[in-house]
């Protein structure tokens, strides 16, 4: 039997102690414990909660084939989950939810600022880094994907968070700077994984996550930052200190999850996310004016109301955008009540402040684009 032959007898419970260092950066951590963005108890950490004793490690490397596997069940090359896979999304709610009495049945993870992305290491040595849109993000981050392919063996698929990390905080903005201008900026980037879809010749998904987290500890029970686990709990009262306390790090909430769900795509209540409420999540359907540097933008917001952003995008916010929704920028059509728009396909994930009224046409303030978080 290899390291993942058995899976959890429990859950994976409270924070482990500080590791040496921000994600992706300083020396010291493990995939047990990690670093801590302002000092304290951040998204790298892992949490603790044992990790069952599996003999032995699966081998690094495998013979690479040609074979396309899908679904559950042994598989030629150990690959049971091949991509695209669709990506289970929490649904957001306004409060943390309570834990209840023992059993505990949830646990509580840092809501990280970044990138989300399925990391799936294949036998041929390729390492994809899916985002939510399908689009392999491996290109923009080569050395997450060459450490991810020098740390696990094929067949492993995670689900996790691209993260940068500048001036003692996650670093959204950094992501979508190129690989060389991060470089010489000095910004580390992390692979953060909080959940565990495939292990080698096993598609996981059916099984409950308190089960899929402890694999996960076992899959990265040797790996080294950059790649580590996210900070989670099962008490109630840590989760609420982490919402108070690490806001300032970057990090955007808590995400609340039932430890007997298992992987499933699309939207669902047994993951809850619970975000600080200035902002809201909307969609980029057009830009208006120049595309590459647009004044502003057509979204729609989450109960399916189309409106215009105001006011003007930043020269900041204007280049963010252009960088993104340039190439998807269709022609200049006159719309009767947007005036003239560029429709941008597909649509992009934006950030938006909250609505105000004025002058009884309802306007949202534009964040930023969350691209592929």
């Amino acid at each position: 039997m290899n390291r993942y032959g058995a899976h959890a007898r429990g859950a994976g419970g409270d924070a482990a102690s500080p590791g040496g260092g921000p994600p992706g950066g300083a020396p010291g951590g493990s995939g047990r414990s990690g670093g801590a963005p302002g000092g304290a108890r951040g998204p790298g950490a892992s949490a603790a909660g044992g990790t069952p004793g599996h003999e032995g490690l699966a081998p690094r490397t495998r013979t690479p084939g040609s074979g396309s596997v899908s679904g559950s069940g042994p598989a030629p090359d150990g690959l049971a989950l091949l991509p695209p896979v669709d990506v289970m999304r929490p649904r957001s709610a306004d409060e943390i939810p309570a834990q209840g009495k023992p059993p505990r049945e949830l646990q509580y993870s840092l809501k990280l600022d970044g990138f989300r992305a399925l990391a799936f290491v294949l036998g041929d040595g390729k390492v994809v880094l899916q985002s939510r849109s399908r689009r392999d993000l491996a290109p923009e981050f080569p050395g997450i994907a060459a450490h991810l392919r020098e740390q696990l063996p094929p067949g492993i698929v995670l689900d996790g968070e691209l993260c940068a990390y500048r001036d003692g905080r996650l670093s959204f903005t950094d992501l979508l700077r190129s690989p060389a201008d991060r470089a010489r900026a000095g910004v580390p980037v992390s692979y953060i994984a909080f959940d565990l879809l495939a292990v080698p010749g096993r598609d996981v998904r059916a099984l409950p996550l308190r089960d899929r987290w402890e694999l996960l500890g076992t899959a990265l029970l040797d790996a080294e930052p950059p790649l580590q686990r996210v900070l989670a709990t099962q008490d109630e009262e840590t989760a609420r200190g982490w919402f108070r306390d690490l806001r300032d790090a970057g990090v955007e909430g808590i995400v609340a999850k039932s430890l007997a769900s298992p992987y499933r795509a699309g939207s669902t209540w047994a993951w809850r996310k619970i975000r600080h409420m200035e902002t809201s999540d909307g969609v980029l359907l057009g830009v208006v004016g120049p595309p590459d540097r647009p004044r502003a933008l057509v979204v729609r917001l989450a109960d399916g109301r189309t409106v215009s952003t105001s006011p003007r995008l930043t020269p900041a916010q204007a280049r963010e955008v252009g960088a993104l929704a340039e190439d998807r920028a269709g022609p200049l059509t006159q719309d009767p009540e947007h005036g003239p728009v560029r429709w941008v396909d597909p649509p992009l994930p934006v950030e938006l402040r909250q609505l105000a009224v004025r002058q009884r046409q309802e306007n949202a303030t534009f964040v930023r684009v969350r691209s592929e978080g």
